[in-house]
């Protein structure tokens, strides 16, 4: 049965169509998937227990998402329990493949419930599903007892009836309490017709920062020049080589390469930077830094 059928209606008309199978010939393709890969007894298996997807996914329509995209997600963790399925558990087929179809339903209502990303742990779907019902049903119980609870005492008895941290029900409280808008919609307050983008802060730097920045660091560059220059060539090469380069070299490698011990190298080293220090003395004290 193909998944991405034009309409609403054709998908579901199609799957109550397909055939039941009873469990000997359910095992059986079970069997001729798993063994042989028979793309036949796959498609024979899924076919017949589109309805079943079909159904779990009408169950998640309250949540927007359009019912064709629900039913091939429901579809996907349809194949993806056919795929895993061992038919000798002894489990029938449809009991194994509801959990993968609910898992496939919730991960996709999940990602498209809002651009700030919802959660993906068992707690946060737990409670994505599950919190309007379990608020609800405590407020009834409350209300019949008698009781107002407030805010935070509800808040803690969701958390111990769901069987989550209570930062976990206020995150989620927060995240469905109110849907995405645009950053182009006009604040209502605003009389000029600002739109909210307007109100974010520009992080970047600004132009007289990058202006100075950039003087700032071709001077940098001049004075290192000027300084390397008052070095020998083999300490600049050592200076070069240690300083300059994305992965500097180590001591042993330029003694091997210089016909040097490591521990020449380093007196080396350590004399052509007494020497730029001196060079850059009362000039940068970012050069300094560099040379530490």
């Amino acid at each position: 049965m193909a998944l991405d059928g034009p309409t609403d209606q054709i998908l579901p008309r199609q799957a109550m169509k397909a055939e039941l199978l009873d469990a000997e010939t359910e095992l059986r393709l079970a069997y001729a998937w798993r063994d042989r890969r028979d793309e036949a007894s796959l498609h024979r298996l899924i076919n017949a227990y589109m309805r079943l997807a079909v159904s779990m996914a009408s169950k998640y329509r309250r949540y927007g998402a359009p019912m064709n995209d629900l039913i091939q997600e429901a579809g996907l963790g349809l194949m993806k329990a056919a795929d895993k399925f061992d038919p000798d558990r002894g489990v029938r087929f449809s009991t194994y493949a509801v959990w993968w179809i609910k898992a496939g339903i919730q991960d996709y209502v999940m990602r498209n419930w809002s651009m700030v990303r919802t959660g993906s742990t068992s707690n946060q779907k737990s409670l994505f599903f599950n919190l309007r019902r379990v608020q609800a049903k405590l407020e009834r119980e409350a209300e019949a007892r008698g009781e107002m609870l407030d805010g935070h005492q509800l808040r803690a008895k969701i958390a111990s009836e769901v069987g989550v941290p209570l930062a976990d029900v206020e995150m989620m409280e927060g995240r469905l309490s109110g849907s995405d808008f645009s950053l182009n919609a006009t604040q209502a307050a605003d009389e000029d017709g600002r739109e909210w983008i307007d109100t974010i802060e520009d992080d970047h730097a600004q132009a007289a920062e990058l202006v100075q920045e950039t003087h700032d660091r071709d001077a940098l560059r001049g004075w290192l020049v000027e300084a390397m220059s008052v070095l020998t060539d083999r300490e600049r090469f050592i200076v070069r080589e240690r300083k300059l380069r994305d992965q500097a070299r180590t001591l042993e490698e330029l003694g091997t390469e210089l016909e040097l011990s490591k521990e020449r190298v380093r007196q080396i080293e350590a004399a052509a930077f007494a020497k730029l220090r001196k060079a850059l003395e009362n000039k940068s004290p970012e050069l300094h830094d560099f040379l530490a």
